[in-house]
C-alpha cells in the first residue's frame, strides 16, 4: 500500500489523515531416536492466534488469564495453540487486532475450539456517585463455566509445511459480562467468543498492533522480545514504512517498537508494513489521556490512564493513572501517518482528553507515576463507542456526528464530527455509508484530533463498526 493510499483529506481546509501486547514464539518438532530405530518427525504446520474484542461501553479493562486455547478435530483429539498461560486485557484492543501466539501444531483438520479462562478482573467506569466518575475493579466469577466450546463454521486446516493458518478470537464483552436488573456490573462472566479460521493473508489475520522490545538487528530483519520473554523475527523491506525519523539503522537494544503486518507465508516470521519506534531509551506506556494542563495552548503535562506498559517494574501501574510532564522538547508522531502535516495536527497544543497515545522515554523517568518524563509521544487509533446524532449524516461530505459513550464519553462530553476518507471501511453488519441511516449504536476506530483552526474535537475514521458480531467481513486497513 502506498503512502498516497493512506492519505486522507481533512475537510476543514487541511490535509491529514489504534498494549501490553503478547508476542509469539515458534516451536519446532524434532526427530527422536529409540533403541529400535529412528522415529520420523511428526508432520506439523504453522498456526497463529489473533485476538480482538467486541466492546462494552462502560468497561475500561477486562484482564484475564488464558489458561488454554485448544483446537479439536472430529475424532476428539485436542492440540494446544498457546504456549504458556498469558494474561490478556481484551478491552485494550477495542477494534484492533493483535497476535496472541504462534506455534507449530500437528497437521490436520480441526472443527472446534475449546477456550479455558483463568483468574480475571473487570475495570469499569463508576458514575453512580455525585462527584467525578471513577474507575472501579472487581474479581471475575464464571458462570456457568470458565470453559467454552465453539464449533467452527469453516474448519481450521493445518497443512504440513504450508502457509500459516490461524484463528481470529473475538471476545464479546457485552454478552459476557453480566449485569443486574439496574444495569450494574455483578462480576459474573459467561464467556462468549466469536471464533473463525483465517489465513495469514486474510483481513482477519492482519496484525494491526504489535508492541515489543528489540533484541537484535540484522540486515533486513530484527528480533523482538515481548513481555513474556518470547522472541520473534520481524522482516522489513523497501515497502516497509517507518514513522517519523525511524529506520532499521536507528534500532538498538533499548528500542521498543510498535508494528503492523502479516505473518510470512513461508515461515514463522512477521512481514512489517509499518514500524514506529515508541522509545529508544527503554521505557514505553500507552493509554488514554484523561486531562491536559493547561486546557489550551502548549500543554505542560497530561494525565494518562495506563493500558499498556514495558517494562512493568517502573513506578507506573496498569489500570492506574500517571502524570506525564512535558518539557517542550518532545517529538510527536501519528501512527500510520508520516507527511508534512503530522507536526501541524499533533503537537503539544493539540493534546486533548480522550486521545489514545503511546509515550516513550528513559525508565528512570518513569520511577514516579506522578512525575513521568518522556521523549516521544505517538497518537494511535482506538475504538470509540457511541451514538449517531439524528439527521447528522452528510453523504456528500462523508461526515456524521457522534455522541461518544462510556469511559471516553466522560472525557469527551461534546458531540464530535466523524470524517471518513477513502481508506475507511465498514464492518460488522455495515457495508457502507448508506447503512448508517438505520444504525444508532456504532464504534468508530480512528484518530481523535483537535482541529487546529477552531479547537473542536474531531474523529478521523479508519473503521466504522456495527453491532453484528457474526459478520465475517472484517476488512483490515491495508
Amino acid at each position: 500500500m502506498s503512502s498516497n493510499a493512506r492519505a486522507i483529506t481533512f475537510r476543514l481546509a487541511i490535509l491529514f489523515l489504534s498494549a501490553a501486547v503478547i508476542t509469539a514464539a515458534g516451536c519446532t518438532s524434532s526427530t527422536t531416536s529409540t533403541g529400535t530405530g529412528t522415529t520420523p518427525p511428526q508432520q506439523t504446520g504453522p498456526s497463529f492466534v489473533v485476538g480482538t474484542d467486541a466492546p462494552m461501553a462502560s468497561i475500561v479493562s477486562f484482564a484475564v488469564q488464558l489458561e488454554s486455547i485448544n483446537a479439536v478435530n472430529s475424532s476428539g483429539t485436542s492440540v494446544p495453540l498457546l504456549s504458556g498461560t498469558p494474561t490478556v486485557d481484551f478491552a485494550r484492543y477495542n477494534g484492533l487486532q493483535t497476535m496472541l501466539d504462534m506455534n507449530d501444531v500437528p497437521a490436520g483438520t480441526y472443527t472446534s475450539v475449546v477456550i479455558t479462562l483463568g483468574t480475571g478482573t473487570i475495570g469499569y467506569l463508576n458514575t453512580s456517585g455525585a462527584g467525578p466518575a471513577t474507575i472501579q475493579t472487581m474479581n471475575v466469577t464464571y458462570s456457568p463455566s470458565s470453559t467454552v466450546t465453539i464449533d467452527l463454521n469453516d474448519p481450521f486446516v493445518v497443512v504440513n509445511g504450508g502457509s500459516p493458518v490461524g484463528l481470529r478470537v473475538d471476545f464479546d464483552l457485552a454478552n459476557s459480562i453480566q449485569v443486574d436488573g439496574s444495569g450494574a456490573i455483578t462480576g459474573t462472566v459467561d464467556p462468549a467468543f466469536h471464533v473463525r479460521a483465517v489465513a495469514n493473508n486474510d483481513a482477519g489475520g492482519y496484525i494491526d498492533t504489535f508492541v515489543a522490545a528489540v533484541v537484535s538487528v540484522g540486515t533486513q530483519s530484527f528480533v523482538v522480545q515481548g513481555p513474556h520473554g518470547e522472541n520473534f523475527t520481524i522482516n522489513v523491506n523497501g515497502s516497509t514504512e517507518w514513522d517519523g525519523d525511524a529506520s532499521l539503522s536507528t534500532l538498538n537494544t533499548s528500542s521498543i517498537v510498535e508494528l503492523s503486518g502479516t505473518l510470512d507465508k513461508a515461515d514463522q516470521t512477521l512481514d512489517a508494513d509499518e514500524v514506529a519506534v515508541l522509545t529508544d531509551t527503554g521505557f514505553y506506556a500507552r493509554g488514554q489521556i484523561t486531562y491536559v494542563t493547561p486546557s489550551s495552548g502548549p500543554a505542560s503535562s497530561f494525565d494518562l490512564y495506563v493500558r499498556g506498559l514495558l517494562p512493568t517494574d517502573t513506578g507506573l501501574t496498569l489500570g492506574q493513572m500517571a502524570t506525564v510532564d512535558l518539557s517542550g522538547s518532545e517529538k510527536y508522531y501519528i501512527y500510520w501517518m508520516h507527511n508534512q502535516f503530522t507536526d501541524f495536527l499533533f503537537n503539544s497544543s493539540a493534546l486533548v482528553a480522550g486521545q489514545d497515545v503511546s509515550i516513550g522515554g528513559p525508565a528512570t523517568g518513569a520511577a514516579n507515576s506522578s512525575d513521568v518524563t518522556v521523549k516521544r509521544i505517538h497518537l494511535r487509533n482506538w475504538g470509540f463507542n457511541g451514538t449517531i446524532v439524528a439527521n447528522s449524516l452528510n453523504a456528500s461530505q462523508g461526515t456524521f456526528q457522534m455522541q461518544i459513550n462510556g469511559f471516553a464519553g466522560v472525557l469527551i462530553p461534546e458531540t464530535v464530527t466523524v470524517y471518513l476518507g477513502p481508506a475507511c471501511d465498514f464492518r460488522y453488519g455495515l457495508g457502507g455509508f448508506s447503512d448508517l441511516s438505520s444504525a444508532t449504536e456504532i464504534r468508530v476506530v480512528g484518530l481523535l484530533l483537535k482541529n487546529p483552526t477552531n479547537g473542536n474535537v474531531v474523529l478521523l475514521a479508519r473503521h466504522v463498526d456495527g453491532t453484528d458480531l457474526t459478520d465475517t467481513t472484517t476488512a483490515a486497513w491495508q
